[in-house]
């Protein structure tokens, strides 16, 4: 396993030496701060592979930070807080964080949670990997106007290419490899977050917030009591 290394962001001295330990204890470097601030010259000089960020920080807040790192790159973000507040998690998710944890948590579900963001980052780089060295071209799913370059983790609509996080392009994928089917909620919170997902129950509805609004002609239809699918025909909604 590659000794990824993550950047731990909480202004709790405790919290941070207990993370640290468990993620060290699973292999992982481990980096923590105190701040924001610091958080950010860290992503200039030395960015890590994942980001696990309070939301209550002194000065800049982990929502703030977050905003910034999403507008420059997808690595996987986690954020925790105090507050068990739906607002909160619905905010931390719609900017682009991966996963969202409510203070007390547990270490090793954090460290569980961890391990299966790296797992699908891992399975995506080998799937390039496979592509590059075995398949010419690149694999496309098309769906309309939609254009989803699965190698590259690229998506166009009309041709543009359309910024995605590591979340959004998977549920995008679902629903394009199966277009016009009804997925639960459950069944996409299973295929994306795996079998012990505990978290945010909507995740799914904001991951679908998100994409609406970043394709906002996209033909993803509501289906109401069941959850979501994705019509080959734009035909109203």
């Amino acid at each position: 396993m590659k000794s990824y290394q993550i950047a731990v962001v909480d202004d709790d001295a405790q919290i941070l030496e207990i993370v640290e330990a468990y993620l060290y204890k699973e292999g992982y470097r481990t980096l923590t701060l105190s701040s924001a601030e610091a958080a950010w010259e860290l992503w200039k000089n030395d960015p890590p592979d994942m980001w696990i960020l309070d939301i209550m920080l002194p000065g800049m807040s982990g929502f703030e930070l977050c905003r910034k790192i999403r507008k420059e790159a997808e690595v996987p973000i986690v954020m925790i807080s105090a507050r068990d507040d739906e607002v909160d998690r619905v905010l931390g998710l719609e900017l682009g964080s991966d996963d969202y944890l409510t203070k007390p948590f547990s270490p090793r579900e954090l460290v569980a949670r961890v391990n299966r963001l790296f797992h699908r980052l891992s399975s995506i780089r080998e799937a390039k990997e496979n592509a590059a060295t075995s398949q010419p071209g690149h694999t496309a799913i098309e769906v309309g106007e939609l254009r989803l370059v699965l190698e590259e983790r690229r998506v166009f609509w009309h041709e543009e290419e359309i910024e995605m996080t590591l979340k959004e392009f998977e549920l995008l994928q679902l629903l394009s490899e199966q277009p016009n089917r009804a997925f639960t909620r459950d069944e996409l919170l299973t295929l994306i977050w795996g079998d012990n997902y505990y978290g945010y129950d909507r995740a799914i509805d904001d991951l679908v917030k998100r994409l609406r609004r970043k394709i906002k002609e996209l033909p993803i239809d509501t289906v109401r009591g069941h959850g979501y699918r994705l019509r080959t025909e734009r035909t109203g909604h």
